[in-house]
């Protein structure tokens, strides 16, 4: 289902059906970022949403938390899901030191979100913008990214534009960084 943000009733009306966090929405009305909506089974795992991913021409976005040695910083690192994970490449390119995935309640005071629905779009949670961004610089040759409205059984489809306006506008520190080797969108 594909939602036009200008008809205010039709947004109104769909809105109170959406699954997802009502904040995500009203964020992406507020910065004028069209999406297309798909509802799905629960998939808490990019295994899982893989699999029944149908957004065509559209990236499948890895997201995932992290916290520092100390535990006093915290960094949300965003790729291609058809990107193995490799904390050490991670840690080498983020230049942070030692990264280790963030507890569940730091998920949920950070993001405001439990594990399986981490997504870019947990930022509208952030309120005092301390987590830190960072985005695989190979997404911006993509011309449309997929992400979880903070709830793991629907995604929203952007276009790249939408997700650079989202991270400009979202008020949180952030780096485009060549996580990986190329690889085609």
């Amino acid at each position: 289902m594909s939602v036009d943000i200008n008809d205010k009733k039709m947004e109104s009306d769909i809105c109170e059906k959406r699954r997802g966090q009502r904040q995500v929405y009203e964020c992406l009305e507020r910065m004028g970022i069209p999406y297309e909506y798909y509802e799905h089974e629960a998939a808490p795992t990019i295994e899982i949403a893989s699999k029944q991913y149908r957004g065509e021409n559209t990236v499948l976005c890895k997201n995932l938390f992290f916290r520092n040695h100390k535990g006093n910083k915290h960094y949300l690192v965003i790729m291609d899901s058809r990107h193995d994970m490799d904390i050490h490449a991670i840690e080498k390119q983020v230049r942070e030191g030692k990264l280790s995935f963030a507890s569940e309640e730091r998920m949920q005071k950070y993001l405001g979100l439990k594990p399986g629905s981490v997504s870019l779009f947990g930022l509208v949670n952030d309120i005092h913008h301390e987590v830190i961004l960072f985005v695989d610089e190979l997404l911006l040759k993509c011309e449309r990214v997929s992400f979880h409205p903070n709830d793991c059984t629907a995604s929203l489809v952007i276009s790249r534009d939408g997700m650079v306006k989202f991270i400009e506008s979202i008020g949180n520190k952030y780096e485009f960084r060549k996580i990986y080797e190329d690889q085609p969108c």
